[in-house]
């Protein structure tokens, strides 16, 4: 990362509507509160299925109510470009990271959300809340929030260099 350029983070799960998108918005919000700047954050899926479509209405519903913005998604596929373009990519399960390991596997900046948890069971994942009721969207919701201290964490060392 060049000096004075912004830290790039992606947040990966399958399609890029519910979980990746909770994550970047959920990751705005807390840098924004506390007053971290140079870093962008942007969110993609391993999966081509959604691309061009909204957030899911439960996904923002709960960010909403949780007083995160959720406007302006369109969801779309990650590249190897946007691997090596990025400072630090988490995905949101391990089928994330493998199918990004096929992508880019020389990237040594790939994650597991869980990871920056460290409360979560190492090597875990975050359910996908799509398959589920709302409840599940509330369950992600406290998942990404438990691991943005972590994340946040790194942001702030990839910023020392």
């Amino acid at each position: 990362m060049a000096r004075g350029k912004a830290v790039r983070v992606v947040f990966v799960c399958l399609g890029n509507i519910c979980r990746s998108p909770m994550a970047e918005r959920v990751a705005r919000g807390w840098a924004e509160r506390e007053g971290l700047s140079g870093v962008e954050f942007t969110s993609a899926g391993v999966s081509a299925e959604e691309t061009g479509n909204p957030i899911d209405p439960r996904a923002r519903k709960v960010l909403t109510a949780h007083g995160y913005d959720a406007g302006n998604h369109r969801a779309k596929r990650i590249t190897a470009s946007d691997i090596a373009d990025a400072d630090l990519v988490i995905g949101l399960e391990p089928f994330h990271v493998d199918r990004m390991r096929r992508q880019a596997p020389d990237a040594t900046h790939l994650h597991l959300l869980t990871d920056f948890d460290p409360d979560a069971e190492p090597g875990s994942g975050i359910d996908d809340p799509w398959y589920g009721g709302p409840e599940g969207f509330d369950d992600t919701l406290a998942a990404v929030e438990a691991a943005m201290p972590g994340v946040l964490g790194k942001v702030r060392e990839l910023q020392r260099g």
